[in-house]
């Protein structure tokens, strides 16, 4: 059987015509071996991500067990990152069942360059995050008004005051 053991980035260095390509396959490599760290814990803690309206959304995020306080959140470069650490000592505990994680987390959330974090909350157990979607006013749509077959651009007139 062939083993793969190259990166993504020896294969922009293969070929002449990969020239100006190396970011993406250094962030191909950095997605693979992310997936690749975090496989097993790729599920926790469960989340859901709602739309609400047309730019704005909602990020639900169980976390029983957890507290505000057990809870940070950042955001860089587009990133927003969740780190989850329980306060509860339940390393003495004799559990007969445990089926309530409470392990260290890490959940990062990729946004697009317009998103913006509104407000987040701790509600019945649930992390909610608030974001927006803000579109420029250069963006935007805008409606352009059609003009007559008279008004071409080589016959319309400037108005000018008197």
């Amino acid at each position: 059987m062939y083993k793969f053991d190259h990166t993504f980035s020896d294969l922009a260095k293969f070929d002449k015509f990969f020239v100006g390509a190396d970011k993406y396959f250094a962030q191909a490599q950095k997605t693979a071996d992310l997936l690749a760290n975090t496989a097993a814990a790729a599920g926790y803690p469960p989340f859901n991500l709602k739309k609400t309206d047309e730019n704005t959304y909602v990020v639900e995020m169980a976390v029983a067990g957890f507290g505000k306080q057990d809870i940070e959140m950042t955001l860089e470069d587009n990133k927003l990152v969740i780190n989850g650490k329980s306060s509860i000592d339940s390393d003495n505990a004799q559990f007969l069942h445990k089926g309530i994680s409470d392990r260290a987390f890490t959940r990062t959330f990729t946004l697009a360059d317009n998103v913006v974090v509104n407000n987040a909350a701790m509600v019945n157990g649930l992390l909610k995050i608030w974001l927006e979607h803000i579109i420029p006013e250069d963006k935007k749509p805008k409606k352009i008004e059609i003009q007559a077959d008279e008004a071409t651009p080589s016959s319309t007139k400037k108005i000018t005051k008197e």
